[in-house]
Formats: C-alpha cells, structure tokens, sequence
C-alpha cells in the first residue's frame, strides 16, 4: 500500500473529527454537534456565504452595520469595528459595555477590551480601565503605539489619558441604583437594609426571603450572552459583551471584543474579553472568533483561539463554536456550576468567522443570537446550541 500524503491525512483526520463529533452524545435536552438538523436552520444559513463579511453579538446589529459601511469605503476592518463597537460602548442603555456597564463588587465601572489585526498577526489589550468609556479604541493604541500587547489599571488609565481621551464618569443612575439594590440585599448581617426591610417602599409584592438568603438574580439560560441584560428579578446580573469579527474582499481579518465585565465582580477581576486567545482571536490564514458569556469558562479551554483551530482542521463555524462549547461543557466539573442535569448552569456564546466569509455561531443554551452583515443584508439570526431547557 502507497504511503499517504500529508493532505489525504489531513483530509482523513478532519473526516473523523466531524464525525466523532456528530456521534457525541451530550445529555438530555441537546443536539448532536455536527448534525444539521438539530440546531436552528438559520445558524447554518452561514456555511455557504462567500466574502465580505461583519459578525457580532447579539447586541451588535448597529456595529455590523457601521462596520461594513465604513469597510465598504474602504477603511481598514480593524479601525472599521472598532469605530461600530463604539456604538455600544457610548450607549448607556446597554448595561454590558461602556458607558452604563453594570460596576464592580465596589460600584466602580472597570472595562476591559481587547483588538487583532490578522494580517500583522499583532494584537491589543486593556483590563480593569476606568473613567474611559471607549476601551476598544484604547486597545487599539496599545497595538498601534506601543510594543506591548496589555496594559492594565492605572497604567492603562495613564497610556488613554496621554492618547488623548478624556475621563468621564461611566457609572449612570440606573447602574449605580441596580447597584445600591444588589449591595443592600447581600445578607442581613451587613449595616445594609435588605429591600423587605426598608419601611420607605411600601407593601412588597412577595413575600420576604429567608433569612440571610440573597436576591435572585437573572437566569443565564434566559438571558442573551452579549446581549441586553433580562432580568428575572429587580436585579439585573450580567455576563454581557460585544464581540466582532469582519473579513474584507481581499480575506483581511480583525477582531475585537468590549466589555465591563462581570456584574458586581471583585475589584480587578480580567475576563475573557481581554485576553487574546480567549475573548477574541484571528488568524489571517484562517478565521477569526470571539466569545461573550462567563469569561472564566471561556479561558479555561482558550476559547476564541481553540475555535480558529477547529475551522482550520475543517470544522465549518458553526461546528467550530459547538467543538469548543460541548469541551466547555465537558470540562466544567464544580457542582456550583452545574444543574440537576450535570449541565453548565451558565451561558456562553461563540462566533465565528472563517477567512473566505463563512460564518457561524453557538450557545450552550438555546436562546443565543448573533448579528451579521453579509454586504448585502444585515440581520440578527439565532445561534445554534448544545443543550435546551
């Protein structure tokens, strides 16, 4: 038997990827990964699609629009979705980003962001910046002035302030009352008046909770990873970002992901969304992706690059994001983040773009959505997922 050459292996190994992945099983309530007809119809609608191409967050219709408009004149695709993810971050009604991002354990606002061109290979990062309500754009700069690729903190702050931007305060009234009401109800063994204690609101709706026990907050099954916040009670909790890719005619690649982060996280906490590899990747020879959601299940199994790695082995973008979510899945092992079922008890979204304008997206939960610009129609489309409630 003729020895087999290097691409007829590659062809093989992808062939058997695809269908180990087919064949999984992934508990109840969820799809095979790799069988079309489990997942939402118009997720896949992206497999065929050709260049140009813009895809974001469910809460990115605005940027994909912004972002191919400019890319359509002829700006460069990273200067392009930076300039459409200033949108969000300017918009105070979105409590994931920017400006009226819900703050930290403190009520300080802290924002992170991160940026890649793909055809230098080179990337840009800021974490836990305050009083800049454009980190994207100071993430750029990183990249573009400086040889490093994260700034964090006070240094970050310094590096805008010398850029050029200006510090506002990014804490708006409804963050800062959504604040002052998850704080008051942590416990009652603070000095804090939990909301059944305080005689100033009247006759409560519900009754009080148990003793010590704290408010509810949103469930991340029903609530959009990127997307606005849908709270199940009068807290409102957050995973949110916005993350976006585009591909240019000419297969150039970006990134870019912006977020504040966790809701009411400890002062200083990172997550995925500035860390390349994580929260955002791209490979000019390959494709891009990025991630909104819990950020720590993110890191864990480097998302955005592990995602780049699947649509180079084969994978479309769809079956890229649902690899990295079902190993996701997989390796979350804490019972405090697992249901009933042994199922994560969180969400996370994944998107991807692949260099010839191929596109996708998944959840771990369904309910997810993305948004995308294929040069001729912009739309918000449903995300496939793993697992249903």
């Amino acid at each position: 038997m003729s020895p087999i050459d290097r691409r007829t292996f590659v062809s093989m190994t992808t062939a058997a990827t695809a269908a180990s992945l087919a064949g999984a099983s992934l508990g109840a309530g969820s799809a095979p990964v790799a069988q079309p007809g489990a997942n939402p119809r118009p997720a896949r609608a992206g497999d065929d699609h050709r260049c140009p191409c813009v895809i974001s967050s469910g809460n990115g219709a605005r940027t994909t629009a912004k972002a191919m408009d400019l890319i359509a004149a002829g700006t460069h695709p990273l200067d392009a979705i930076v300039e459409g993810t200033k949108i969000v971050e300017d918009d105070p009604s979105d409590m994931s980003v920017g400006l009226g991002g819900l703050p930290n354990e403190e009520g300080v606002v802290q924002l992170d962001a991160s940026v890649m061109d793909g055809m230098l290979h080179r990337a840009g990062s800021v974490g836990s910046l305050e009083n800049i309500k454009n980190p994207a754009a100071v993430a750029l700069l990183v990249m573009r002035r400086t040889d490093h690729v994260m700034l964090v903190g006070p240094g970050a702050l310094k590096f805008a302030l010398r850029m050029g931007f200006k510090e506002e305060n990014l804490l708006t009234d409804a963050a800062r009352e959504a604040w002052l009401k998850w704080r008051g109800n942590l416990g009652r063994d603070d000095k804090w008046l939990n909301d059944d204690e305080r005689e100033d609101l009247g006759q409560r709706k519900s009754g009080p909770r148990a003793e010590g026990s704290a408010a509810p907050r949103s469930s991340p099954h029903d609530a959009r990873a990127g997307g606005p916040v849908i709270p199940d009670s009068t807290i409102p909790f957050t995973w949110g970002t916005i993350h976006t890719s585009a591909v240019t005619s000419t297969g150039h690649l970006a990134a870019c992901t912006s977020t504040s982060g966790l809701s009411w996280k400890l002062p200083g906490r990172l997550g995925d969304s500035p860390i390349v590899g994580a929260g955002m990747y791209c490979d000019n020879a390959i494709g891009s992706a990025g991630a909104t959601g819990r950020g720590e299940a993110v890191i864990q199994v480097c998302g955005a690059f592990s995602v780049v790695e699947h649509m180079d082995r084969g994978l479309s973008p769809t079956e890229a994001c649902l690899a990295v979510l079902k190993r996701m899945a997989d390796r979350t092992r804490e019972k405090r983040l697992l249901d009933d079922k042994g199922r994560p008890n969180f969400n996370v979204t994944m998107y991807a773009l692949r260099k010839d304008g191929a596109y996708g997206s998944a959840s771990l939960w369904k309910g997810g959505s993305f948004a995308v610009h294929d040069g001729k129609e912009n739309r918000v489309l449903e995300s496939a997922w793993l697992f249903e409630k």
